[in-house]
Parts: structure tokens; sequence; C-alpha cells
């Protein structure tokens, strides 16, 4: 399966270097172009992509800002936000918008072939220099949610696994579950929790105090 990719960066050169990043792979290709969020949201009502790399700072519309009007779209494509600045508002705003990573533009070509390959698989991506200070933040006591009634004990169990960083394989793995068992679970608390993703899943757990950054 090819997974087709949009390109968002006001700078030329950034979106040539990645595009030649993304065409030296046999499965991933770049099928749309923007230089701002504005022709980014218009060009995706269009054309249907798998993954969205997204600058965060733009002009006339930022990263943010279009990675929420995307995300709110139906089959909306998943987006890797993209930036200069290891700023955890960037982050939470970006992840809280509806974006499955965030990555600094000093990213390894592997690691950003990594991260598009990962959130199209349905994981999350969050640069490692971002992830221990932006969980800090959301770790804050707050009123529990009643949604969280909803889950069973096991739905709970996958849950805190995800919130801990593991994958579905390792998730079966730890809770002695065919891989199938959790990736059902995992849609049945989604949709239970009502998020779209397993990053605002993450989110979720962490303002709801079900785990604390170790």
């Amino acid at each position: 399966m090819t997974i087709d990719v949009a390109l968002v960066d006001d700078q030329e050169l950034v979106r040539t270097g990645l595009a030649m990043v993304v065409d030296a792979t046999d499965d991933i290709r770049i099928v749309v172009q923007a230089a701002d969020g504005v022709e980014a949201v218009a060009k995706l009502a269009g054309t249907p992509v798998d993954v969205v790399l997204m600058d965060v700072q733009m002009p006339r519309m930022d990263g943010v800002e279009a990675t929420g009007l995307i995300a709110a779209r139906e089959n909306a494509p998943k987006v890797i936000l993209l930036t200069t600045f290891d700023l955890d508002e960037y982050a939470i705003a970006g992840l809280r918008a509806g974006a499955s990573g965030f990555l600094l533009k000093d990213a390894s070509a592997d690691e950003v072939l990594h991260a598009i390959r990962a959130v199209h698989a349905g994981d999350a991506v969050i640069a490692r220099s971002t992830t221990r200070r932006m969980l800090d933040q959301l770790a804050v006591a707050r009123e529990t949610s009643p949604l969280l009634n909803r889950l069973t004990p096991r739905e709970r169990d996958v849950l805190l696994e995800i919130a801990q960083g593991y994958s579905n394989a390792e998730t079966a793995q730890r809770l002695f579950l065919s891989e199938t068992t959790v990736k059902t679970h995992v849609g049945h608390l989604l949709a239970k929790l009502e998020v779209r993703d397993r990053v605002q899943a993450v989110i979720f757990a962490y303002e709801n105090g079900l785990v604390r950054p170790s």
C-alpha cells in the first residue's frame, strides 16, 4: 500500500528537502504541496491524502489552526506537525487540534519516514524532548470525566497501556491478549471516550489522572 502525503510549509527549500526524502522510498509518495494553512485546507478539500506533514509557523494560517480544520473533516488524514521550536504550547495545542504527531525539523530522514508510517498505522509520534514536559503539564488534577465509567475493566487496562506508549503488539504481550483483541478494545474505548485517535486518548488519560509522567 502506498501512503499518500501532503507537504505544507512556507519554505520551498524545506518542502523540496522533504520531498526528496519521501521520493526515495517505495511506499510513500507526495501528492500535494502547499505554502500555508489556507492553501493546504483548500487543496486537501479536493485531494484525499493519508498523512499531512504540517509546518507550525506559517503566514495567513498557521499549522495548528489548519490542523483543526482538516481534522474536523470526515475521513480526515493524519497530521504530523513540524516545527523548528521545541515549545510545549505548540505541541499541546497541535495535539488538541487533532494532530497525531509532533516532530522537530532537525529530525533525521529515518525519523520522518518512521513517523509517517507510524501515524498511518494508527500510532502517535511525539519528539522525545517534548514528551516529558508536555505530559507534566497535562497531568494536572482535575475532575474525572464521567466518560471513564463507560469503559470495561479490560478497556481501561488497554487505555493505560496506550497512555504509557505501548504499541498494540506490546500491549497484547503485556496483557496476554491477541493483537486483534487489543485492536478491538482500542476501537471501543476510542468510541466510548469520544476521541478520534490514540493521541487524544493519551491526552484524556493524563488529564484525568489515570497515569502520571514517570
